[in-house]
């Protein structure tokens, strides 16, 4: 029997699931659509009754792994600035957007067929990610650490070109390249005259 998802979680039963989640993105990454929920709950240590408790479909489970995924990568956001200086805290949420993208991709036709069914697991993401994003780079220009004429949608127009250019995991490398490129460009600009 499905479980109420309006009732809270016990603490065993909260990590059952989280568990269930990150197999699920290290699954569902290198098979796709092809995923067995028999693999994803062994990976999980949990029973296959456990694993569809939890989630009684694979569009369930495919929607809430990747929900579960951009949250993590939101939800960073203050404890990285608690951190570090928020050039660096950027920096390093920069590299969790890598980490979420390469698992979307991996991910993306079992997300196509979530859609297919008719939910739309991307209704908050933008919306989200913006949002982290307006975070860091509020916190960094306070900081003067980075130009003030960046917006977060800027930020995201170029995290999302790397993403797609250089999204794959075998690409890491090119991709991070390109992040210390777009993130060296954020720093302020000095005025003044360079003698000769």
């Amino acid at each position: 029997m499905p479980r109420d998802p309006h009732r809270p979680l016990r603490a065993d039963a909260q990590r059952n699931r989280d568990r269930i989640l990150a197999a699920a993105v290290r699954v569902f990454s290198e098979e796709g659509l092809d995923a067995h929920f028999e693999r994803i709950a062994r990976e999980a240590g949990v029973g296959s009754g456990t694993l569809y408790r939890n989630f009684p479909t694979r569009e369930a489970l495919v929607e809430a792994t990747y929900r579960s995924e951009l949250a993590r990568l939101c939800d960073a956001v203050p404890g990285l600035l608690a951190a570090m200086p928020p050039f660096e805290a950027l920096r390093a949420w920069t590299r969790h957007f890598m980490d979420y993208v390469t698992a979307k991709f991996g991910m993306a036709d079992a997300l196509q067929a979530v859609v297919a069914s008719g939910s739309d697991p991307y209704n908050e993401s933008h919306r989200m990610i913006q949002t982290a994003l307006t975070s860091l780079l509020e916190a960094g220009t306070t900081a003067g650490e980075i130009r003030s004429d960046i917006s977060p949608a800027d930020m995201f127009a170029a995290l999302t070109g790397i993403a797609l250019t250089s999204g794959k995991p075998d690409q890491r490398d090119q991709a991070e390249r390109l992040i210390d490129l777009t993130l060296d460009g954020l720093r302020p600009v000095s005025r003044g005259c360079v003698e000769a």
